[in-house]
């Protein structure tokens, strides 16, 4: 089975997705990816890459090898993306197992960390992040 890849700062995004997004696309893109994150019945390996991954593919400020949404925007996902991997105490680039990712999550994110780990990002003010990070530390991944 070949791995999903996920940047850093996915690992987190999956839990407060409620459907927003850049694109219809990536909204897409991203419902297919949480659909699976968010099915209890199913396991499978996930690549940590601190790079371009499943859900950048659609994304409308996809560059070549890196996000162009703005001249500062690729340093600032980069950064999320190692803030999130080193709080999970992760390596870059390794494969875990859906399960494994779930487990550190709960146990070691709180919803106010997102306040460091994903400073700056756009989609934190409404506030779906902390409740899906709130929600996976209660052993619920079915959210709504």
């Amino acid at each position: 089975m070949k791995p999903l890849r996920l940047r850093g700062h996915h690992l987190l995004c999956v839990h407060g997705f409620r459907g927003m997004g850049y694109s219809p696309s990536f909204v897409e893109k991203m419902k297919e990816i949480v659909k699976e994150i968010r099915n209890e019945e199913k396991d499978f390996p996930i690549q940590v890459v601190v790079a371009l991954d499943e859900a950048c593919s659609t994304c409308p400020h996809h560059g070549e090898s890196t996000c162009q949404a703005s001249p500062r925007s690729n340093d600032h996902v980069v950064a999320m993306d190692r803030r999130v991997i080193k709080h999970l105490g992760l390596e870059e680039n390794k494969i875990y197992w859906k399960s494994e990712l779930l487990q550190r999550t709960a146990a070691r994110v709180r919803p106010d960390d997102l306040d460091h780990l994903c400073a700056n990002c756009s989609w934190l003010p409404y506030g779906v992040c902390k409740e899906g990070i709130a929600n996976v530390r209660a052993g619920n991944i079915q959210q709504k």
